[in-house]
């Protein structure tokens, strides 16, 4: 039996570039995606915390170390430049995998760089 769960987040990135007129999908800063364990081409859905946007999109390999997150495409209608977003990739396991599970969870600051990062959201309290 597999199960789907979070593999990794990338939490409150900030969008960089919204290019309509573009083939699509989201550029990420290589350098983000090496630390979250996210691929090229691999889908992703982003949660945009400033307008409630949700859509689903895949990844493509933005500049190293640049802080990249350009939403390109049709997607660029539901992200603006300065929109704080989640981006949100998931896996299938089997119970065998899910044994040590964890997912990568980056956190970031407002201009794209890594505030911290973590393998477990905190319980949420009453």
């Amino acid at each position: 039996m597999q199960s789907t769960m979070l593999k990794a987040k990338l939490h409150k990135a900030v969008v960089t570039h919204a290019v309509l007129n573009y083939e699509g999908s989201c550029a990420i800063d290589g350098k983000l995606l090496d630390l979250a364990g996210l691929r090229e081409y691999e889908q992703i859905d982003i949660y945009n915390v400033t307008n409630g946007e949700r859509f689903t999109t895949y990844i493509i390999r933005g500049e190293d170390n640049s802080g990249i997150i350009s939403i390109n495409g049709a997607a660029a209608h539901k992200a603006g430049v300065g929109d704080t977003i989640i981006i949100c990739a998931y896996g299938s396991y089997s119970e065998a995998e899910l044994i040590n599970f964890k997912p990568r969870l980056i956190y970031m600051n407002p201009d794209n760089t890594v505030s911290h990062s973590s393998n477990a959201i905190p319980v949420q309290v009453a």
